[in-house]
């Protein structure tokens, strides 16, 4: 997100299907403070607006031609220069099976295509700011349908170096707890929790919250049994 607080939130839209990509464009460009900086039709284009424009967000489809939603997610968490934009992914289905991947992929979260204007106008604001897009119904969902049956279990790369207090936070994450809900119940204020996830998600190398909780469940931090 810019260093500029006036600057507006800087938006590209990636998706196949003409009609939805103008009715975003339509919402998106009657608010202020927001701006669209380009449309894409397929993954693979949309790697390359990202890269030529850096958008603050960048609203992705997830099944598209030449490159899926998903494989653009994972180019853009891998490429250095595009460390600041938040992939948002665009669902029809809901929780379906590519959901759990978009979010081990670097996805910030995940919007059904029929959520209401007022929804993705502050679904964009969260995820610019770095938050995890999933709200502790959400994520307690997920855990449901999809985290009670993962992959063989992987450790993230710097787990073993979480203190006792970010793994703490990191389970309580996990199980859909707010910051301040975590900072109630282990006592603590809300900053300092946030300051715990930040430093946890810094040694994980988590891009934003989302991850944090995907890392937790992968690396057996909390299990489904724990919510």
């Amino acid at each position: 997100m810019s260093g500029d607080a006036d600057a507006p939130l800087r938006v590209l839209i990636v998706d196949d299907q003409a009609l939805m990509r103008a009715g975003f464009r339509a919402l998106l460009d009657a608010e202020d403070g927001i701006e669209v900086v380009g449309e894409a039709v397929n993954g693979r284009e949309g790697v390359e607006l990202a890269r030529t424009h850096i958008p603050d967000i960048a609203l992705i489809d997830v099944q598209m031609p030449v490159m899926t939603g998903i494989e653009a997610t994972r180019a853009i968490a891998a490429d250095p220069l595009l460390g600041g934009v938040h992939v948002v992914i665009l669902t029809n289905y809901g929780l379906d099976e590519y959901v759990f991947d978009a979010l081990r992929a670097g996805a910030a979260g995940f919007l059904l295509k029929d959520t209401e204007p007022a929804e993705l106008l502050w679904a964009i604001r969260v995820a610019a700011r770095g938050d995890a897009l999933l709200s502790p119904a959400i994520t307690r969902r997920l855990i449901g349908e999809f985290v009670a049956r993962p992959p063989d279990r992987t450790t993230a790369p710097g787990f073993e170096t979480l203190t006792r207090r970010e793994r703490e936070v990191s389970a309580l994450a996990a199980r859909g707890l707010t910051n301040e809900e975590i900072a109630a119940h282990m006592v603590i204020s809300p900053f300092t929790a946030k300051t715990h996830i930040s430093r946890a998600m810094t040694k994980l190398g988590a891009r934003d919250r989302a991850q944090l909780v995907v890392f937790a469940y992968e690396s057996g931090l909390v299990t489904p049994r724990e919510r």
